[in-house]
């Protein structure tokens, strides 16, 4: 059995197959081109150099398919890094697709009780016809998509993932601050990132869709919702517009892409709920693949920072 990427060290010399999880191209000085690629597998994701690669390579090498790949682990800027002599496109009997797919840590049955039980916890009528009707649209794949293309929950039930600590994270602040409007923050919590089901291509290899691009995660399921409302004759309610504020708020700063700022107490919440719960996930990964006393590589969510892994 071949290494995972996990298990990687410093100067080794592999004959490893992965997951081709994204690929850019450039030329060198020297006019030679040359592949980025970034591969995965269920246990973790780096990324390669494919140096001088020949006409032939860059014809089969595409993203979303799982190849052999031959290469030395070599260390560039703090971080374990391929060099890349060959690659073979493997596929058929050869291929299981769960050995590539990185899943959340947390199993699906566990996460969709988390989700319903929430659902049901909602005393107001008008969230409750909301969420339901919204998550049957979306239901199944809710469980599947990441959260996003990197930096945080960027794996197979991550947005489900992201979402459920949201919710747990929730749940404690109401009980230390009782007079918060709960069944807001729980629906802000819930719909706040659907839209990445349509801005995102899906859990493997993910990629930015047309409508992502063009339109974006927020502006997408805030029509989403305006159009369940409208169904449901919700569309002139305060819950309604609160709902859609969330959305439009959920992240925190215009510069972050908000197209309004939080101006409720529960749309402040959703932003810093959400913020702890990526910020932390960010962290407790990179960590996951460094030994006890070694720092992660800076970490551009985390304002650059690199982090440090206790020994004790």
């Amino acid at each position: 059995m071949s290494k995972k990427i996990k298990e990687f060290l410093e100067s080794d010399s592999l004959s490893v197959d992965m997951l081709v999880n994204s690929i850019s191209k450039g030329v060198t000085g020297n006019g030679a081109t040359y592949l980025s690629i970034n591969f995965q597998d269920n246990s973790a994701t780096i990324d390669g150099k494919y140096w001088d690669v020949k006409a032939e390579q860059l014809a089969i090498i595409e993203t979303g398919k799982i190849f052999n790949v031959n290469c030395e682990v070599i260390k560039y800027r703090g971080s374990l890094q391929l060099k890349i002599h060959g690659m073979k496109v493997l596929g058929g009997d050869d291929v299981d697709l769960k050995d590539y797919v990185i899943c959340s840590p947390v199993p699906t049955d566990v996460l969709k009780k988390s989700v319903k039980e929430a659902i049901k916890s909602l005393d107001n009528k008008v969230y409750a016809d909301c969420m339901n009707a919204l998550f049957k649209e979306v239901y199944q794949e809710f469980f599947e998509y990441p959260a996003a293309t990197k930096n945080h929950h960027n794996f197979l039930g991550g947005l489900a993932t992201h979402v459920v600590g949201m919710i747990n994270i929730a749940n404690e602040i109401v009980k230390i601050y009782n007079d918060l409007n709960r069944d807001l923050l729980i629906s802000g919590v819930l719909l706040h990132d659907i839209g990445k089901i349509y801005e995102l291509s899906g859990p493997i290899a993910t990629e930015y869709t047309v409508e992502g691009k063009l339109l974006g995660h927020i502006s997408i399921m805030q029509a989403k919702l305006s159009n369940i409302a409208i169904t449901l004759d919700y569309d002139k309610t305060e819950e309604v517009m609160l709902m859609r504020h969330m959305i439009l708020a959920h992240h925190g700063k215009l510069e972050y892409g908000s197209p309004v700022l939080p101006l409720v107490l529960e749309a402040e919440l959703l932003f810093l709920i959400d913020n702890m719960d990526a910020r932390i996930n960010s962290v407790q990964s990179a960590l996951s693949i460094i030994e006890p006393g070694e720092f992660t590589p800076r970490l551009f969510p985390l304002e650059n920072r690199a982090f440090y892994k206790p020994k004790g």
